[in-house]
């Protein structure tokens, strides 16, 4: 069964009477270069956690590796799909679940003990950000994370301080991995085409953060409150995001070494942990 063909694909869904949804983001991958980039990517030696299968494409790889695969699909409709066209594999688990719901790190020790895991998805436009920045926020036994996203989202992960592109969602990702775009995809990889390209991500999880910091927690609200007005001067965005005077924060953004008129999309991982640090010292929540 070729789930690359689009006219196995439209006859899978005449079988079962399945219509594509846009609002769960319904695009399902028919490159098969595509997929063994994926696939090479998250270089498979354990487990995998994907996140919207579809009609099981890239399951299908992601099982011929031999690894045992769990997917989380949230569309029913679903289920008795991949249960056909996943048919020939036994070291697959379908589960019905909204991964934003999810107890993600209860299920990876349910289903694979204390084995680091990769996780491998095709991710619906709509939720890309919440489920990426959920993946690494609870800092799940991750090795790595490999993803298809679309194309600008995957740039503003990457993207470097002072490129237009950077922002909070660059220095979450890049404080916690190391991510790097693998190959752009165009619209026409998938059935139904979607209105713009996506692009492979991948994102090596860290054993350790990329920068120290005193307070984690304060280091994203700095970053927060950094890019909440991005045309403004990294002054006026820290005493619009922090209680202290406006003084007190000039002089502590100064002690950090950090010229307080720079805008914060400027600033690399160090100089944000250098503020916050700052801030730690002088009692600035």
């Amino acid at each position: 069964m070729d789930l690359t063909s689009p006219r196995v694909i439209k006859d899978i869904a005449a079988r079962f009477d399945f219509g594509f949804s846009k609002g769960l983001g319904q695009n399902f991958l028919l490159d098969d270069g595509v997929l063994d980039k994926i696939v090479d990517a998250a270089d498979i030696d354990c487990g995998v956690l994907e996140v919207g299968p579809g009609f099981g494409v890239l399951t299908k790889r992601l099982c011929e590796t031999g690894k045992k695969v769990v997917s989380v699909e949230i569309d029913k409709r679903l289920i008795p799909v991949l249960d056909f066209t996943l048919a020939e594999f036994d070291n697959v688990k379908i589960i019905e679940k909204d991964i934003l719901k999810t107890d993600v790190a209860e299920l990876i020790k349910t289903e694979f003990g204390d084995e680091k895991i990769s996780v491998a998805a095709n991710l619906p436009y709509y939720i890309t950000t919440p489920i990426i920045t959920k993946l690494i926020e609870e800092k799940l036994p991750l090795k790595n994370i490999v993803v298809m996203v679309q194309r600008e989202v995957a740039e503003r992960i990457c993207a470097k301080p002072g490129k237009k592109d950077y922002g909070a969602i660059s220095v979450l990702c890049q404080y916690y991995t190391n991510p790097y775009l693998v190959t752009i995809v165009p619209a026409g990889s998938f059935y139904p085409p979607p209105k713009v390209d996506s692009a492979v991500l991948c994102m090596e999880v860290c054993e350790t953060p990329n920068v120290k910091t005193k307070d984690e927690k304060l280091f994203f609200k700095v970053v927060k409150a950094a890019f909440a007005q991005r045309r403004k001067t990294l002054l006026n965005c820290l005493s619009s995001g922090f209680s202290a005077d406006k003084q007190t924060i000039c002089e502590l953004i100064s002690v950090a070494g950090i010229e307080p008129g720079i805008r914060g999309e400027k600033l690399g991982l160090a100089e944000f942990a250098k503020i916050a640090d700052v801030f730690f010292d002088a009692g600035i929540e």
